[in-house]
């Protein structure tokens, strides 16, 4: 069964019907959006529905429904930890030891994080607990730790030159180089050391290697992913769009519009290609997805969405707009054909003309030297059902 389009094409493919032109007609609008005239008139009636102009169960009242029995459902599995914990630390011939009745709920299909959070246990504790014993050297290296921290207690004006000293009277014998790094670790300084000066800070490391080298080509679709994030002003404030686009076909596979520029912007441009292009019944699994340094695309939620996905993530150098160089090359279009044609007064204004632009003239209309005078979709329809048939 494939899966649905996400909400916020949807969306999109809705305002598009309701401010379309009179002399546009409807399938026209399916047509260039790529769905079934039938969907877009079932997506507009659930709109209507939604904005209360028709009766029945609208988007919000179907998943406060849903959201009201995944409560029950974590409120029942939360009550369930607390008793078995209680009747747990009860018996006075066992030790005091959480983490084997972590391993016993989730026996029996209680999430390990919601136990952990209910009993305050770091999940990375008990994994750890789970896969391996605790070695000598990591005990040596915690016994070391404790006499560093103690010392640090009592005496925070001295530094780890002092302090390996005072570790060494507490019988943990340890070399100065050790004590340093165990101390920059955990952060423990002398009350005098200087303050570190904020300016000139380097940029953050990558989180992923540059698997691209600037090479833009690939040899099927779902091969190569483009991204980045670019922001335009209307007099309501400005609108961030993150785009992704598959180097093979060039087509924009999926994007995200907002005002504000944050990880969830990048976030749900990545949900909205995977959900399309499995819409269109085709694997991402392994796909390359190639972006700048930027905060958003280096932010927690957005590599675990990659991993979710079964993507690679890859990352060019700070500085170098040429290691992007033909996502780049996509905005300089939207630039030129959307973005300076005029002032936009509102967001809303100015996200129907981008939307509209990249489904309706980027991929159907606007033909493409490197695709052999081809649209994207031409091309991604032509290539692709020869190689499905070979496969």
């Amino acid at each position: 069964m494939p899966k649905p389009y996400p909400r916020e094409f949807r969306d999109d493919v809705v305002r598009v019907a309701r401010n379309r032109d009179p002399d546009v007609t409807l399938e026209q609008v399916a047509a260039d959006f790529g769905v079934h005239v039938m969907t877009l008139s079932k997506w507009m009636r659930q709109a209507d529905v939604d904005a209360g102009v028709k009766p029945g169960v609208s988007t919000g009242e179907s998943a406060e429904l849903r959201q009201a029995r995944a409560r029950i459902r974590l409120l029942e599995q939360e009550n369930e930890v607390l008793r078995r914990a209680a009747a747990y630390l009860s018996q006075a011939n066992l030790p005091k030891r959480l983490f084997p009745l972590v391993s016993e709920l989730a026996a029996e299909g209680i999430p390990v994080a919601v136990t952990c959070r209910v009993l305050k246990i770091a999940r990375q504790h008990y994994y750890r607990w789970l896969l391996q014993p605790v070695t000598p050297v990591e005990l040596e290296e915690a016994y070391r730790a404790n006499a560093l921290f103690d010392a640090h207690r009592e005496d925070p004006e001295f530094g780890y030159r002092y302090l390996v000293e005072e570790a060494r009277e507490a019988g943990e014998v340890m070399a100065e180089r050790t004590a340093w790094r165990i101390c920059s670790t955990n952060g423990w300084w002398s009350a005098f050391a200087k303050r570190r000066s904020k300016n000139g800070k380097r940029p953050s490391p990558p989180v992923h290697d540059d698997l691209v080298q600037r090479d833009f080509t690939a040899t099927q679709s779902n091969q190569l992913w483009l991204t980045d994030i670019t922001e335009h002003k209307t007099s309501e404030g400005k609108l961030y769009l993150c785009a992704i686009k598959d180097a093979y076909s060039r087509r924009i596979v999926g994007y995200s519009i907002d005002s504000r520029m944050k990880s969830r912007l990048a976030v749900a441009a990545l949900s909205s290609a995977v959900a399309r292009r499995r819409a269109e019944g085709m694997n991402v699994a392994g796909c390359v997805v190639h972006s700048d340094r930027g905060s958003q695309f280096r932010s927690r939620k957005y590599v675990h969405g990659l991993s979710r996905h079964g993507l690679v993530g890859s990352m060019g150098r700070v500085g170098a707009a040429g290691d992007n160089a033909a996502m780049e090359s996509f905005f300089a279009l939207l630039q030129n054909n959307v973005l300076d044609r005029q002032p936009w007064a509102t967001r809303e204004e100015l996200r129907i003309a981008i939307v509209t632009w990249i489904e309706r003239t980027y991929h159907r209309r606007r033909r493409q030297a490197g695709l052999g005078r081809l649209t994207p979709i031409e091309y991604e329809t032509i290539m692709t059902a020869p190689a499905n048939q070979a496969a």
